[in-house]
């Protein structure tokens, strides 16, 4: 495909068929997308592919307490999960909310699951002190997760970065055996989807692009 083409029609897909991903098609993926930068070009990441119905089945009351606050705050007209703006929500209010186990089994249940870690040792967190989030570190690792994408689009697939088990980072980490000096970065359910979308919807460059400074003028056309 056209690169452009590629970039434009990669959409978050969380529904597939039931045809398998073979291994072949992983590595052609991983193989292209390895070429993402990173700080350093230090390259920390490491990837999990889980097809095993024990791990899948594990997976879901993992997912399920993140997913339930996020459709919760998301009912009451809130920002899910955020850091600037608390939840006004109890935890009462939140339990109440039903997760229908579909919509989690939707990504645990792909034909395939990748799940992306980066090596912390291995980035700079340049903004660790700062009184907020960190996010800079994501700039060594979600390059490579979007080329992911990419590449599985080129190849007839597609998926959707997801995250709702970051909130369970410890519990994740002891089911894969993964070091802790590890994060999560992404979970990336992936299959050929019952549907391809070839027209996305975003918003325009004049919505967020601007000259020079905050509230400068737009970029030219």
């Amino acid at each position: 495909m056209d690169l452009y083409d590629v970039m434009r029609t990669t959409f978050a897909a969380r529904e597939f068929t039931d045809e398998a991903v073979s291994d072949s098609t992983l590595r052609s993926i991983l193989d292209n997308a390895r070429f993402a930068p990173s700080g350093g070009n230090r390259q920390g990441w490491k990837v999990i592919v889980v097809r095993d119905d024990n791990t899948r089945e594990a997976l879901v009351p993992l997912i399920r307490p993140a997913l339930q606050r996020y459709m919760a705050q998301v009912l009451n007209g809130e920002s899910p999960w955020n850091t600037i703006n608390e939840t006004s929500l109890t935890d009462e209010e939140i339990a109440t909310v039903e997760v229908p186990d579909w919509r989690i089994r939707a990504l645990t249940h792909a034909p395939v699951v990748l799940f992306i870690f980066v090596d912390l040792a291995q980035v700079a967190s340049f903004d660790r002190h700062l009184d907020h989030v960190g996010v800079i570190s994501g700039a060594s690792i979600y390059p490579f997760v979007w080329n992911i994408l990419l590449a599985a689009r080129n190849e007839g697939l597609g998926g959707t970065p997801t995250t709702f088990i970051g909130a369970a980072e410890a519990q994740l980490q002891e089911l894969l055996g993964v070091p802790s000096q590890m994060a999560f970065a992404a979970m990336i359910p992936l299959g050929r989807p019952v549907k391809q979308l070839t027209r996305l919807t975003r918003k325009p460059v004049d919505e967020f692009a601007v000259l020079e400074r905050w509230g400068g003028e737009l970029l030219g056309k």
